[in-house]
């Protein structure tokens, strides 16, 4: 991909797919300002960077309308937001804070800058879709009431607000709808199921199933999508652009594989599935094949072994 980014402005970078991401512009030679509040952001994932050039943290809410990094930028990424159900039912008018409000103030960064501007937006904005796969082009089927609401509607808000930034000011935006992402970085306990049936299966703990399990995933490896969405960030295209890995599994499936690949002789529990759980989730990638030149490369046991092996070597089974 062709690359001119020299300072990035990264909301969220504290958080698992924002670590990613400052660790790969770096690693590209531009300079990173993250910008965390650390409700749901983890310090240690930020470790190496800080020893990085070329690295600095704020640490400051987004909502709040915080005072603006000093320095130019070239690129704004808005990665901050609660993900995981448990994240978001905890932190419910933050959730709906940041795709508000915290929308708002990444985008008058990157209007005052004239800088490229990447919404990280979410499969979720689809609901429980009645059209599959999933291609940008559907609207979604999504109760706006519903428990899962305040994190769905953050981000058809933030969607919607930046769209009328291209629009009215001529903003250079664009969105990226990420689909279940998995890999390094992610909490133990923060309620997803890949670190949830991770961490279970490690401590001989029984693999909690939501449902009847036969609801489908498609799970993208982090490096993948890291790479999809600095794609877009480089690439004129003004999105949506659905990101994430087209192979379809089954709960189940990805149950029994973490059981495959630990060794573990847990057991599967089955357990009430969450109100409004999608039913089948996997995106069409058409539009990132044809317009980025992407698609995701890591199988699903092979991100799965990486994530495995780093959950086991680090102290995340004891959170």
């Amino acid at each position: 991909m062709d690359w001119n980014f020299t300072r990035a402005l990264v909301t969220g970078g504290a958080g698992f797919v924002g670590s990613h991401v400052c660790a790969r512009l770096l690693s590209r030679g531009t300079q990173v300002v993250c910008v965390d509040n650390f409700a749901t952001g983890v310090r240690e994932n930020l470790w190496e960077l800080l020893e990085t050039p070329g690295f600095s943290l704020v640490e400051a809410d987004v909502s709040a309308s915080p005072a603006e990094p000093p320095g130019e930028f070239d690129l704004v990424l808005h990665l901050a937001c609660p993900a995981s159900p448990r994240d978001y039912l905890r932190l419910p008018f933050e959730t709906l804070a940041v795709g508000a409000a915290g929308t708002a103030w990444a985008l008058n960064v990157a209007r005052r800058h004239d800088a490229r501007f990447l919404l990280a937006s979410t499969s979720e904005v689809y609901g429980d879709p009645e059209r599959h796969p999933q291609r940008e082009d559907y609207w979604g089927n999504v109760n706006p009431i519903g428990p899962r609401s305040v994190y769905d509607e953050a981000k058809r808000y933030a969607e919607a607000y930046t769209a009328a930034a291209r629009r009215e000011w001529g903003a250079d935006t664009t969105i990226a709808r990420i689909f279940n992402t998995y890999g390094p970085n992610m909490r133990a306990g923060d309620g997803r199921m890949i670190p949830a049936f991770v961490t279970q299966a490690l401590r001989g703990e029984p693999l909690t199933v939501a449902g009847t399990g036969q609801q489908t995933r498609s799970i993208c490896y982090v490096d993948d999508t890291v790479t999809g969405l600095l794609a877009l960030a480089a690439s004129g295209h003004p999105g949506p652009v659905n990101i994430g890995n087209p192979h379809e599994l089954t709960v189940l499936e990805i149950a029994e594989e973490v059981l495959r690949l630990t060794g573990s002789q847990s057991e599967i529990e089955y357990i009430e599935a969450a109100e409004d759980d999608p039913r089948r989730r996997c995106p069409d990638i058409g539009l990132a094949k044809t317009e980025l030149g992407w698609a995701p490369e890591t199988a699903p046991a092979e991100g799965l072994r990486h994530t495995i092996k780093w959950f086991a070597e680090t102290n995340q089974l004891l959170t």
